[in-house]
């Protein structure tokens, strides 16, 4: 295997595939589905709108690809209870994670407790099996005072990873964003709290995503990154993976 192949197999396992689309329906999770498990590799999850949990989870049975629902998305309202709702009904449907969307509007107008209300109350719900993840969409919080004020919010609140975007607003994800959330993680792990970290938005190719692998490297270790601790969120990068993993036969 090449190093290109090497190297496209390893992000694939670190992928979340994601649909998010107002016209998604069951065909297209199935589709979306059948590229999360191939026999060049599998993505770590299928991130999807929680109507779809279990449509996903009967074309993913027995494969080990997790099932990511998304809650208080995009809009990332503040209301904690109806945020915890959403992500106790994607808990009981079958979703082995919960990627929510933090309150930041509420942060920018100057409340704190909010985020902190909200990521506990999700996290509560979640139990002990399923993932949270909280997505902070950075590019509205904008500096990077804010968007390390909501990091450390989010992992107070119990958060299992932090995420930079919903991939709905602009700017996405940039890596200016990443080194300050990454700095909130390692303060974390220097207190012994383990949080992982999620790229997401305009997240489109192998040079979209190495940048973020080798900032994590360069901060945690190289070969520190596994999908306990590092994801990549996406709906189009799989299929320049397996073009390569899978590259078409010569007639």
């Amino acid at each position: 295997m090449s190093a290109q192949q090497l190297l496209a197999r390893r992000l694939l396992s670190l992928t979340d595939l994601t649909s998010l689309n107002d016209s998604d329906d069951d065909s297209s999770v199935r589709n979306l589905a059948a590229l999360a498990c191939t026999r060049a590799g599998k993505v770590a999850a299928l991130c999807i709108w929680p109507r779809f949990i279990t449509v996903a989870a009967h074309a993913l049975r027995d494969s080990g690809v997790a099932i990511a629902a998304v809650a208080n998305f995009p809009a990332g309202a503040p209301d904690s209870q109806a945020a915890a709702a959403q992500t106790a009904a994607a808990v009981s449907d079958g979703a082995d994670e919960v990627d929510v969307v933090f309150p930041y509007r509420a942060l920018l107008a100057g409340d704190a407790l909010a985020g902190l209300s909200l990521v506990r109350a999700c996290r509560a719900v979640c139990g002990p099996r399923t993932i949270l993840k909280v997505i902070l969409e950075t590019g509205q919080l904008g500096d990077a005072a804010r968007i390390r004020r909501a990091a450390d919010i989010a992992i107070d609140g119990g958060a299992h990873f932090l995420k930079t975007s919903t991939g709905k607003s602009q700017p996405a994800a940039t890596p200016e964003a990443a080194a300050v959330m990454l700095d909130a993680i390692a303060a974390a792990a220097a207190r012994g709290v383990a949080v992982g970290f999620k790229v997401s938005g305009g997240i489109r190719t192998i040079d979209d995503a190495l940048p973020y692998l080798t900032m994590y490297e360069r901060r945690f270790g190289e070969g520190a990154t596994s999908a306990a601790n590092f994801r990549i969120g996406t709906s189009t990068l799989v299929t320049a993976l397996l073009a390569i993993l899978e590259p078409a036969k010569a007639p």
